[in-house]
């Protein structure tokens, strides 16, 4: 008898599609890094895989729901000017805004964790993969600004594709742009801590999601510059598949520590806490 051959029918039985179409949408899912079938309630508030810890890409929103005890949201009525009347651009801002539900690809504001009050910005890789555009550019630098002149630390997680290729230079001059405002605030003495989550690449790596004076990432996370089939493509060579993973670059130096969604906040009111404890 040949393998899940029916004993009665002496046939494979037939899948019934109708049924099929019943089965919602997402019950189950498999985790990109480890294999793992994961039940959806499995994911936990996290959304994070409970056998290796990768952490599924989320809104920025629901990153708050977890992090923070308090939240000022700032800066969220910039709307960009489709500097390049690139075609399609204004039709994609505003689907992205609507399941985002954010002006751009970053969420910022002035928050608290415990005692500990700091600066947060939060990128959401569901915003045209979360990339750079000049108001997601402005708005952090202002964050920055605002940071320096309260005296206050900042935190950034990170999620991007790179520059917005639909504003061209003007995306690419955000990175100088950021990088002046963190070098000012860390002139003031003042911490910055960066958070790199899936993925991390392009134009927020080389910039400022790398400037940080601590650089956290989370389990399994994408971090490079050039994608891999780019590299691959210029160097004519295969590049190890775990090239780019945090574990990787953790073990170069590149990164401070790996931390895991489920301990961040408790990470971060412990850093900020004793940052203030220096400072005084």
């Amino acid at each position: 008898m040949r393998p899940f051959e029916s004993k009665i029918q002496g046939k494979l039985p037939k899948a019934d599609l109708q049924a099929a179409k019943n089965v919602p949408i997402g019950l189950w899912q498999a985790c990109p890094k480890c294999g793992a079938e994961i039940f959806y309630k499995d994911l936990g508030v996290y959304d994070q895989c409970p056998k290796c810890f990768y952490g599924f890409r989320i809104k920025a929103r629901k990153r708050l729901t977890w992090l923070v005890d308090e939240f000022e949201e700032l800066d969220q009525e910039i709307q960009t000017t489709d500097p390049l009347a690139f075609p399609t651009y204004t039709e994609k801002l505003q689907k992205a805004q609507t399941l985002t539900q954010l002006n751009d690809s970053v969420l910022t504001g002035k928050a608290k964790i415990a005692t500990q009050t700091f600066f947060l910005g939060i990128m959401d890789p569901n915003f045209i993969m979360g990339s750079l555009g000049t108001v997601a550019g402005e708005k952090l630098t202002r964050l920055f600004e605002r940071a320096t002149k309260e005296r206050r630390p900042v935190v950034v997680f990170t999620a991007s594709g790179g520059a917005r290729m639909q504003e061209g230079i003007y995306s690419l001059m955000q990175m100088a742009k950021i990088s002046n405002a963190v070098a000012r605030h860390a002139q003031a003495g003042l911490l910055y801590i960066s958070v790199l989550t899936d993925p991390t690449t392009g134009g927020v790596t080389a910039s400022f999601g790398m400037q940080g004076d601590l650089i956290l990432a989370e389990p399994h996370a994408t971090i490079g510059f050039a994608g891999k089939r780019v590299i691959e493509q210029t160097l004519k060579q295969k590049v190890p598949a775990d090239l780019q993973s945090a574990e990787t670059v953790l073990k170069n130096g590149f990164i401070d520590a790996i931390v895991k969604r489920s301990d961040q906040k408790q990470t971060l009111e412990r850093l900020l806490r004793l940052h203030t404890e220096v400072e005084k």
